[in-house]
């Protein structure tokens, strides 16, 4: 995976839009059937809009009907972390990219099998790069 980034907020706030800092660096959420993945259907590889690690696949993307992108599991399960998440007095378990610690958004058990996982992400999280 490499090094671990770290930066200022400052620098994080100067690279990302307002946004991306919100939901990346300050835990926040898009609005649902807001961000910008939410429906796309392209070929291609979802990246930490922090530090640009590969995390997700649009072949494991599925249309959850949650009006975020969802996905069935990570590209490596060594590049995504998973943090218990408490707050607004619910058990969720939150999704991080373990390379910069930005929060994605989180895992349910529902999704479809052979994981069974639904990996509901922000688009303001990530970048998207089109396979070729």
């Amino acid at each position: 995976m490499g090094d671990k980034v770290s930066k200022s907020e400052a620098d994080w706030r100067a690279q990302l839009t307002p946004e991306q800092y919100h939901v990346a660096r300050e835990k926040g959420t898009e609005r649902a059937f807001t961000g910008r993945y939410h429906d796309n259907k392209e070929s291609g590889t979802y990246n930490c809009i922090c530090c640009g690690e590969p995390l997700f696949s649009s072949k494991t993307k599925f249309d959850s009907g949650t009006g975020w992108p969802s996905f069935s599991e990570p590209m490596d399960p060594e590049k995504v972390g998973e943090v218990s998440d408490r707050s607004f007095f619910m058990r969720r378990t939150e999704v991080i990219c373990n390379k910069c610690d930005a929060h994605l958004g989180h895992v349910f058990p529902d999704g479809p099998k052979p994981t069974g996982l639904r990996y509901c992400l922000n688009s303001a999280a990530l970048g998207f790069k089109k396979e070729d």
